[in-house]
C-alpha cells in the first residue's frame, strides 16, 4: 500500500467528536483503497459539518435544498485523478460528513456512532473512486456489498 493522506477539518461545533473518530476515518479510508487494490499515493480530505451547512452544500452543488448525511466531490474521473504536485499524490476529493446527520442516524439505526461514521466514510470513498449508486439498483447493490465487506474487515458489520 502506498501513502494515503487524509486531511480531516472539524467545520462545526454541534456535535463534539469523540476521540478515535479521525483515526476510524483513516482506517476507513485506507481500507477502501487496498480493498479497490489502488496503487498510488492518494490524498483525502474530510470535513465535519452542521446539518445547516451541508444542507447549503446540497442546494449549491445537487440543488436538493435538504439535510442530507454526507457528500463526495471526487476530483477524478474514469480513474483519472488530479496531482498533488508537491506530493506527488492522487487528490481524490472532498467528503463533508454532517455530524449532527451522523448521531441522528446512529439513534435511528440502532448503532454506535463508530458505525455510523465508518460507513459514511467508506461509502464516500467509494464515491471518490467512481462508484455511483445512483446509476441502478444493481449499482447500488454492488455498492452495498463492497462497503458491507470493508465495514466487516474493519470490525464494523451492521451490529456494530
Amino acid at each position: 500500500m502506498n501513502k494515503v493522506r487524509v486531511l480531516i477539518a472539524n467545520n462545526q461545533t454541534a456535535v463534539k467528536i469523540p476521540s478515535g473518530i479521525r483515526l476510524l476515518i483513516r482506517r476507513c479510508c485506507h481500507a477502501v483503497l487496498i480493498y479497490e487494490n489502488f496503487s498510488q499515493d492518494a490524498e483525502i480530505s474530510v470535513s465535519f459539518v452542521d446539518n445547516e451547512e451541508i444542507r447549503s452544500l446540497n442546494a449549491q452543488y445537487r440543488e436538493r435544498d435538504m439535510v442530507t448525511d454526507v457528500l463526495s466531490f471526487p476530483l477524478g474521473e474514469n480513474g483519472k485523478y488530479d496531482v498533488n504536485q508537491e506530493t506527488g499524490a492522487c487528490m481524490l476529493g472532498d467528503v463533508v460528513i454532517s455530524m449532527e446527520r451522523a448521531v441522528e442516524q446512529a439513534e435511528e439505526f440502532g448503532h454506535s456512532l463508530q458505525r455510523e461514521i465508518g460507513f459514511l466514510t467508506v461509502h464516500s470513498v467509494f464515491h471518490l473512486l467512481g462508484y455511483d449508486h445512483e446509476l441502478s439498483g444493481l449499482a447500488a447493490l454492488q455498492m452495498r456489498e463492497r462497503e458491507e465487506q470493508v465495514l466487516s474487515e474493519l470490525g464494523l458489520s451492521r451490529t456494530a
